[in-house]
């Protein structure tokens, strides 16, 4: 299994990670896939005692969680890192007209890996952006989300780290129930989507 007794694990991202945690309290997970991870965990194998973080900040970039990381990463030296990041920079195309490139991606998301493997020793695993398919709109962003999706399965094998396809496994969930079953908007969870995150990461840590 991927998790060891004493690990400390970093969620970042965005909002779907924020989940409205209380940036007040260090240790509040907020009320996502976060929070079910570190219960469900705790829950499967008291005998571990690994700490759970969260700094998912809701809104945020790939070229913000850049300009955070040292504080929000490299100076909690967790050993296990998992991130999601991705829909803001496609999101911002549409409601905003200020897109993020794939390259300009792809180059911010590899400045922040590489510093983890500079400055930590840390499993890394890398989550896929997601999109459903309702609204309807949301069908449109896939022109713009799809390359980053592609840059971040790149990095995955470049780095060698561990992957989620959420993408993919929202798709698949989207089959057998309504895609606003699982999210509110195409993007953010339900209590279903983020238990059902939360499982296929557990999934795959213990798969390992």
């Amino acid at each position: 299994m991927l998790l060891k007794n004493n690990d400390i694990v970093l969620f970042q991202g965005d909002s779907v990670t924020d989940a409205g945690r209380i940036k007040e309290k260090p240790d509040d997970l907020g009320m996502g896939y976060p929070y079910f991870v570190a219960s469900w965990f705790a829950a499967l194998h008291p005998e571990l005692k690994v700490k759970f973080i969260n700094r998912g900040v809701s809104g945020d970039r790939v070229r913000d969680l850049k300009k955070r990381w040292v504080e929000d990463c490299l100076n909690l030296k967790p050993t296990v890192l998992s991130i999601l990041i991705g829909i803001n920079d496609t999101w911002r195309r549409y409601d905003s007209n200020d897109p993020t490139s794939p390259e300009k991606f792809e180059e911010d998301y590899r400045y922040i890996l590489q510093q983890v493997k500079e400055n930590l020793d840390a499993k890394i695993i890398l989550c896929e952006p997601f999109v459903m398919s309702e609204p309807p709109d949301r069908r449109e962003w896939r022109v713009d989300l799809d390359p980053k999706i592609h840059v971040v399965r790149k990095l995955a094998k470049e780095f060698g780290t561990y992957y989620i396809p959420f993408d993919g496994i929202m798709a698949q969930a989207a089959i057998l129930r309504d895609p606003l079953f699982w999210t509110q908007d195409g993007v953010h969870p339900t209590g279903e989507g983020h238990a059902l995150m939360a499982k296929e990461w557990i999934k795959t840590v213990e798969a390992l």
